[in-house]
């Protein structure tokens, strides 16, 4: 009789790949997990209970088909396992490495509700699609046949890139531009290389361009091409740009030197990872080393923020944020891996504005309590009166989430509807907007989001291009 693989989690606790000691990897920007083994990777695989609802599938975007590669790794198979997370998922390693699995598939696996600890399915399923890669398992797009159609895709972060491998697979034409000189969006430039090693993101843009997929780098839109010459280059298009416009902060000397945003920040220190030439970092405005740092904010770019500034060298890194840890909206496994680094969390407390002289010299703090729920159902903040203090700082990352860029004014684009949040309006199915062949994905309809949700808007786009191209050609044929 075959050995049970499956349903050892009775037997077998939970185990996460062994972390990297926090005094070694606060030293580089390396990823902090260190690679499950095809043993323990198995063994972990093996704890899954199949059960009959897998809420982990059903709380995935991706809806990725979770327990069934988990049961292949257990049994040794990982290939197929990797074939199935392919075909769900366009980057299973970047999800597996950047993912809140402890909010979507982990956090609401079934034996975690019962005490048992959760499968750790993010870990297994970047060993999964790291060793398809180290295997040459992972090949370049090769369409059945050429079609001749064509689609420009604005934007190649994960929503653009996910539209591109499934349009190219299909056998169109596919252009890609991108402000940027690198593809990948805020995966390259944004998210730094302890959560995601950036050969992870251009081996992937590789593996594009080698199945055909055009990519027109350092192309702004508006400025070097203008959106009406794109939509008369293609026979459809896809907006993907993402957010970058930061929100802001007021309060006395809000533009005081030693202010600065997280995006550019995160993307200085990149772009030296990179072995660029950054004149901002090198002089200091976007370096951290030696100062009492502040970051203002509680979601995952400010935790990329408090654990850059660590790796810089400040002398000191403290975080605020106007709730408590329980209601912040960035990963626990997050806050629990810069504490460890050395972050100090304030929490319940703001900003009212900012001491300065030639430059910043310290954050004007409010404390704040917890009142009653808003809209949402999140207590709000409220102001303790006489509570305020100064917190000394030499360098205040403003990390408060971004917003969509008045695309309409920038490109000329009239027809363009946006919501009333700036967002692209665009159908939540088909993805279509207001512009017939247009289409909008990811954080540019969503608003600053997750990278799995915009892969997902990425894929059903493409299948909505698919569509109103072959009705196209059906209304041409008549």
């Amino acid at each position: 009789m075959a050995q049970q693989r499956m349903l050892q989690f009775v037997t077998v606790s939970k185990e996460m790949p062994e972390k990297r000691a926090a005094t070694v990897r606060a030293q580089d920007f390396n990823e902090i997990y260190r690679e499950f083994a095809e043993i323990k990777a198995a063994e972990q695989a093996g704890r899954c209970s199949q059960c009959g609802v897998p809420y982990c599938q059903s709380h995935c975007p991706l809806h990725n088909n979770i327990p069934d590669w988990l049961r292949m790794t257990a049994e040794g198979r990982v290939q197929e396992a990797y074939e199935l997370a392919q075909a769900t998922n366009t980057f299973p390693e970047i999800c597996g490495r950047i993912c809140p699995q402890d909010r979507l598939c982990e956090g609401n696996c079934v034996i975690e509700q019962a005490g048992h600890g959760t499968v750790t399915i993010g870990a297994i399923e970047k060993y999964i699609t790291d060793t398809a890669w180290d295997n040459g398992w992972v090949k370049p797009v090769k369409p059945v046949e050429e079609r001749p159609e064509s689609v420009g895709i604005i934007g190649a972060g994960p929503g653009g890139l996910a539209a591109a491998d499934m349009l190219r697979r299909a056998g169109l034409q596919v252009t890609v531009y991108d402000r940027y000189d690198r593809g990948g969006g805020l995966m390259t430039y944004g998210i730094p290389g302890f959560k995601l090693e950036k050969d992870v993101v251009l081996q992937r843009i590789a593996q594009l361009e080698q199945g055909g997929v055009q990519f027109v780098m350092n192309c702004n839109v508006g400025e070097d091409i203008t959106f009406d010459a794109i939509r008369g280059k293609h026979d459809a298009v896809i907006i993907a740009t993402g957010v970058y416009k930061s929100r802001d902060l007021g309060g006395p000397n809000a533009n005081a030197t030693g202010i600065v945003r997280a995006i550019d920040y995160l993307t200085a220190s990149n772009r030296k990872s990179f072995g660029d030439d950054v004149p901002e970092f090198d002089s200091g405005e976007l370096n951290a080393e030696g100062k009492r740092v502040v970051v203002i904010g509680g979601g995952d770019t400010a935790m990329d923020c408090v654990r850059t500034a660590i790796r810089q060298g400040a002398q000191s890194v403290k975080c605020l944020y106007r709730r408590d840890r329980a209601n912040m909206p960035g990963s626990q496994r997050e806050v629990a891996n810069a504490e460890e680094e050395g972050v100090d969390f304030v929490w319940l407390t703001a900003p009212k504005g900012f001491t300065a002289g030639d430059a910043v010299e310290g954050v004007l703090v409010q404390q704040m309590r917890l009142g009653a729920p808003d809209a949402t159902g999140r207590q709000s903040p409220e102001v303790i009166e006489g509570a305020d203090y100064v917190e000394a700082a030499d360098l205040v990352i403003k990390a408060l989430g971004f917003e969509p860029e008045d695309l309409p004014r920038l490109w000329g684009a009239d027809g363009l509807e946006v919501t009333r949040w700036g967002t692209v309006k665009a159908d939540f199915r088909s993805h279509a907007t207001s512009l017939p062949g247009v289409f909008a994905v990811g954080d540019i309809v969503r608003g600053a989001s997750l990278v799995v949700w915009a892969i997902r808007d990425g894929r059903e786009a493409a299948e909505s291009v698919l569509g109103y191209l072959a009705e196209a050609q059906a209304v041409a044929a008549e």
